[in-house]
């Protein structure tokens, strides 16, 4: 069979059902990029967009389902702004789609009245709150890549994009990983597929394209950018950490006191040199242990010696400090 008459060919009597219901009640479904959209906004919506927090996720869906069923199901709990329903190539649907309600109260309804619902026998779905991640990491960018060349190439590519930031890759010595920031979880979704999918001619390294995980963030905002040449000779740039005139003793005499108050126990350092650059460049990895903290917060940063009162190590200590104290809010 042709490809079309095989993709069609699947799943048939659910698709002209899908399509009669679609007909009968007026219900514009719109198909781009791997899933089918209804509303975002629906036609009778006035106003802004619902906030954060009203969008739920929709697992273990058979993959003959579709929106002439689901979409009357989500509605029963609450106003629908958008329903997005994961599609493959042939025609079935992914397992999984996406509710966003026109506020947070709907988004709960959901998840209490429909979480383990059988939408047929034995095939209990999973309704939870959708995460609406926005941040993507692409580790394995070439070190000739320029953020200014990365950001036009995503703005070719994809839509929504707020942010391109720069890092030494954690997992390649000599590549780059960039954090990429979008307008909303959908746009940052359809960015991550195209991603995956395309050929980005950006140089030299084995890519991978992923959601930015917390633990990752940490690491990252803990670390700072590996230090060009014009950063090496105290040009003014962004990525380059500021030394601190602050001793170590004031600066973890700060963070004890702010880490007592808040009941987290004592902070406990863990520095080691891992590159040391002729230019007097120090690169350290730093872990911070807090006992109130689930985890620890580790990463890379890089320091210059150029105090003789000061190590190359305390100097990282103090970065580390710092570096907590901004996540701790101070």
């Amino acid at each position: 069979l042709p490809p079309q008459t095989w993709t069609n060919s699947i799943n048939h009597a659910n698709k002209m059902a899908l399509l009669a219901w679609a007909k009968e009640t007026g219900t514009d479904l719109v198909q781009i990029n791997g899933q089918r959209r209804y509303g975002g906004p629906p036609p009778d919506w006035v106003g802004d967009a619902p906030p954060a927090g009203t969008e739920v996720f929709i697992g273990r869906l058979p993959q003959d389902l579709y929106e002439n069923v689901l979409i009357p199901l989500f509605q029963s709990v609450g106003k629908l702004y958008e329903f997005r329903l994961m599609m493959t190539f042939s025609g079935l649907n992914r397992g999984f789609a996406y509710a966003k309600y026109s506020d947070r109260r709907g988004a709960k309804a959901a998840i209490a009245a429909l979480h383990n619902y059988e939408v047929r026998e034995g095939c209990a779905i999973v309704v939870c709150r959708s995460t609406e991640k926005r941040e993507l990491s692409v580790d394995g960018l070439a070190a000739s890549v320029s953020r200014q060349e990365l950001e036009a190439t995503l703005r070719r590519v994809t839509e929504g994009v707020l942010s391109v930031t720069l890092y030494a890759s954690p997992g390649h010595k000599r590549g780059q990983l960039a954090v990429l920031k979008y307008s909303s979880h959908q746009a940052a979704a359809m960015a991550k597929k195209t991603l995956m999918e395309g050929n980005l001619r950006l140089g030299g390294l084995q890519r991978k394209v992923d959601w930015l995980s917390h633990s990752l963030k940490q690491k990252l905002q803990l670390g700072k950018e590996k230090p060009s040449s014009s950063q090496a000779r105290g040009d003014k740039n962004p990525g380059v950490p500021k030394q601190s005139a602050l001793s170590l003793h004031e600066v973890l005499d700060h963070l004890n006191t702010l880490c007592w108050q808040r009941c987290l126990g004592t902070p406990r350092f863990l520095t080691k040199c891992t590159q040391a650059n002729p230019d007097g460049w120090l690169r350290f990895w730093c872990r911070v242990v807090i006992p109130g903290c689930p985890v620890p917060i580790s990463g890379f940063t890089w320091v210059r010696q150029d105090r003789p009162s000061r190590s190359g190590h305390e100097e990282a200590m103090v970065a580390a400090a710092l570096q907590v104290l901004r996540l701790l809010g101070e």
